[in-house]
């Protein structure tokens, strides 16, 4: 069965060079089109859409506003954002898109972020094996508007697993990169612990080890909000073992 796509955006340059795109792919169907946040959400009510494709920057509201409307949606579609703007993907993530493509993309990246809508795949599994041909990288790139930074691995307080990319958690704020946990551990050096198939932590970060009812621990870090990050059991243990206690 063929998915049922929605494609969102006000110019209609964009909207045609997705439909061509589409073409090329025969498990994905496009049975709409919006060009503003009103009529999205005026077509979302009306029909079930497995997938959406969504631009930001629209007249009369932003794609991020459809897109946290859609939350709880009992029919929630996937949400695959595709604008010229790089800085709302933090944003995006944080509203449980399936992925951010920034105008131009092709049809191979456009195929990546469908595959990604569409899976009905696990969340990461518990830490894999490390590959032991990898090298730590010691800093890691960073997109920042048009600019990329590059952030040294010390800076990382913690990372978390967002959809097949990961968030940093640094000092002050909170970046995007498009590694997932898996890659980011590794490639990291050994003050990195998976606590969590969802968290990977600076262990020169922890603060505060808080034991729970359940024999997991919760660490306190040491960034401006004092960030907790809960460790499975099963990581809990080893953790204790790598810290002698």
């Amino acid at each position: 069965m063929r998915a049922r796509c929605l494609i969102v955006d006000d110019e209609a340059p964009a909207r045609e060079e997705l439909r061509f795109l589409l073409r090329g792919f025969d498990d994905v169907q496009v049975v709409g089109e919006a060009t503003n946040a009103e009529e999205a959400l005026v077509l979302l009510g009306s029909l079930t859409y497995d997938v959406v494709l969504l631009d930001i920057r629209m007249p009369g509201g932003t794609g991020l506003e459809v897109a946290a409307a859609l939350r709880d949606s009992p029919q929630r579609p996937a949400v695959i954002f595709t604008t010229a703007y790089p800085d709302h993907a933090v944003e995006a993530f944080d509203l449980e898109a399936a992925d951010y493509l920034v105008k131009p993309f092709d049809a191979g990246r456009l195929r990546r972020a469908l595959d990604r809508a569409l899976s009905t795949g696990a969340d990461e599994d518990e830490p894999p094996v490390p590959d032991a041909g990898s090298e730590a990288l010691g800093r890691i790139p960073v997109q920042r508007g048009d600019r990329t930074v590059l952030v040294d691995e010390s800076e990382i307080v913690y990372a978390s697993a967002a959809r097949g990319y990961s968030y940093l958690k640094l000092a002050e704020d909170r970046v995007l990169v498009s590694w997932s946990l898996s890659d980011l551990e590794r490639r990291l050096s050994g003050h990195f612990f998976r606590a969590h198939r969802s968290y990977l932590v600076n262990l020169d970060h922890v603060r505060e080890l808080m034991p729970d009812f359940k024999g997991a621990l919760v660490l306190v870090m040491d960034d401006a909000q004092r960030s907790r990050v809960e460790v499975s059991r099963r990581q809990a243990r080893e953790l204790r073992r790598l810290l002698g206690l």
